[in-house]
């Protein structure tokens, strides 16, 4: 007998919803992430192009100043008694120095008393220097120690002016007062007032108690004969942009102090700023390349940003290649730049002012180096400002448009589902429909 199959579709209706949903999603989906992909190369090359351009334009900025200010070296005789530091306003020459005397701070001590001794009550006032903010007043109650007028000073004075400690020696505790600065003009003077009169055994006036245990004295030192008194032992200018730091008084003992040219610093920025130069070249090169043997172009191939840079910069090094070379700089076909540090010695002997031209904050190359670096890197109106944020307005419309997709198909899944469902309910009830025709055909044929 034939009967009719009531055994439903048999399909797995959410797996083909699925299948057909991602058939439909795949050709945008792979449209856009490729897209996305070529955003985030782009906008990886650009940044790196940013960062080597950032770098070169700080290795600019340090080599116009080494180029305005040339360096020079401080060469002093051994046991002179006495350090030298240039500037850049020094020159070059020899120097005979005698150190007469060097600046020490006072330091007055009171006598000795027994330990925690009670001292007495009433002010102390402490003078230094001839400014107004040059003093301070501490008041005392009944019952101060040498501990309590130390720990009083040293708060009062906030590290200016004067130090007050307590010194135990074989006859008791001692207060010492250490004027802060070195110099005549910064000795202590320290009077009492008011109170038991307790107070006056530490102060320097008339009747006081404090012995001067070092005077406060200047420094004197004299340079080719020309004599400088200091409150400091740190003399400027006595040789023309020299500081010298005086450590030991050697009077009547000449020393010899040489200045001389020092190219170091000068010579150190130079490297910087050729490999700073190299560095660019290179990223250019590398983010905009094409490999012909695997058909695989970089991120910025063939892009008008790169290809202006590169013009810019060749033409800028090569309308100065002649300066350049004067100064040890070379560039070869590839535009690499090379230095020699030995003719750049040779330049700075034969005219001092080589560099300066060139590199310096006028110069004719840093010049126009600057104001191409400007127009790239310029935070609001930069080209690679512009660049970058059209980038992320790209990436943000791709952000988009898969969200966008997302939603369309939620929905197509939504359509599948449905149709599958209404499918699946219609072959339900046709079965139902061949099971009751089954049961007839069966009843008919007994």
């Amino acid at each position: 007998m034939t009967s009719i199959s009531t055994g439903g579709s048999g399909l797995d209706i959410p797996g083909l919803v699925s299948q057909l949903v991602q058939a439909s999603r795949l050709p945008t989906e792979v449209r856009i992430n490729s897209q996305a992909s070529s955003v985030s190369a782009r906008l990886s090359a650009v940044g790196q192009i940013k960062n080597s351009l950032t770098s070169l334009q700080t290795a600019l900025e340090k080599l116009a100043t080494a180029a305005d200010k040339p360096g020079y070296q401080a060469k002093v005789q051994e046991g002179a008694g006495f350090t030298a530091a240039t500037t850049s306003a020094a020159m070059s020459g020899s120097y005979a120095v005698e150190v007469l005397s060097v600046a020490t701070a006072q330091k007055l001590s009171s006598a000795g008393h027994p330990a925690g001794a009670v001292i007495g009550s009433g002010s102390l006032s402490i003078a230094w220097g001839s400014e107004d903010d040059q003093r301070l007043t501490v008041d005392f109650e009944e019952g101060a120690t040498l501990a309590d007028i130390a720990r009083a000073v040293n708060r009062a004075a906030g590290g200016k002016g004067v130090g007050a400690t307590v010194i135990t020696a074989d006859d008791g505790e001692h207060l010492v007062f250490t004027a802060r600065d070195t110099g005549l003009a910064n000795a202590l003077s320290i009077s009492s007032t008011g109170g038991d009169g307790g107070l006056l055994g530490l102060t320097n006036g008339a009747g006081g108690g404090l012995v001067e245990q070092v005077a406060a004295s200047d420094a004197r030192v004299r340079v080719d004969g020309f004599e400088r008194t200091s409150a400091s032992n740190t003399v400027s200018d006595l040789v023309p942009g020299v500081n010298l730091a005086l450590s030991a008084a050697k009077p009547g003992e000449s020393f010899r102090l040489d200045i001389s040219s020092d190219h170091a610093a000068l010579e150190s920025a130079v490297e910087a700023f050729v490999a700073a130069y190299n560095s660019v070249g290179t990223v250019l090169k590398s983010t905009s390349s094409y490999n012909a043997t695997t058909k695989t172009a970089a991120a910025l191939t063939g892009d008008s940003l790169v290809r202006g840079l590169q013009q810019q910069l060749r033409n800028l090094a090569s309308g100065d290649s002649l300066a350049l070379k004067e100064l040890g700089i070379t560039l070869d076909k590839s535009g690499v730049m090379s230095f020699d540090k030995a003719k750049l010695g040779e330049a700075m002997v034969a005219d001092p002012q080589a560099v300066s031209r060139l590199f310096g904050e006028d110069g004719s190359l840093a010049g126009a180096l600057k104001s191409v670096l400007k127009t790239q890197l310029d935070g609001s109106e930069g080209v690679i400002a512009l660049r970058t944020e059209n980038l992320n307005k790209e990436r943000s419309r791709l952000e988009d448009q898969m969200a966008q997709l997302d939603l369309r198909m939620e929905k197509l899944s939504s359509i599948y589902l449905a149709q599958f469902t209404a499918m699946e309910t219609m072959i339900v009830q046709l079965q139902g429909s061949a099971s009751s025709l089954n049961g007839l055909l069966a009843a008919n044929s007994k």
